[in-house]
């Protein structure tokens, strides 16, 4: 499975974060492309460890029931459910959030499993570092898609 523990994996995101534009247009979805790299840059800041969100009341009761397709090869369908707290809607500038998301991708990467965080997933509870990295491929991969790279 993919990973941004993986140099070619984390090269290849950041190549293809590299093709958006401030007017790429999205193919599913609400969030415009600044807002899409925002909402990414949430989420590597919860596997970094630099933010910390509870768990969700709803993620303990059904994380356990789709945490095995969260962790597939399957991708993530499009449309998926977003924890609101990860939901962005205010106006973004976009090279600010493209830049502020490959610094993430990298401190990620680069960090490596001593560096990932060891607080639970808000939703899906505890992950392995190999089960975060790979998560965060496949939730880059998802919307680097939604924006056509």
């Amino acid at each position: 499975m993919k990973n941004l523990y993986s140099n070619a994996d984390t090269e290849a995101i950041v190549n293809r974060i590299d093709q958006l534009k401030p007017d790429s247009e999205r193919l599913w979805g609400k969030m415009d492309v600044a807002q899409m790299m925002a909402h990414c840059s949430a989420a590597l800041e919860m596997a970094t460890g630099h933010t910390s969100p509870s768990r969700l009341l709803i993620g303990r009761i059904l994380g356990p029931l789709v945490k095995s397709g969260y962790l597939s090869d399957k991708p993530f369908p499009k449309n998926s459910p977003t924890d609101k707290t990860f939901i962005i809607t205010d106006k973004r500038v976009f090279e600010k959030e493209r830049t502020k998301l490959k610094k993430l991708v990298m401190e990620f990467a680069n960090g490596g499993a001593e560096k990932c965080t060891a607080h639970p997933h808000s939703f899906f509870g505890k992950l392995t570092p190999q089960e975060w990295s790979s998560s965060m491929y496949k939730h880059l991969d998802h919307h680097l898609h939604q924006f056509g790279v």
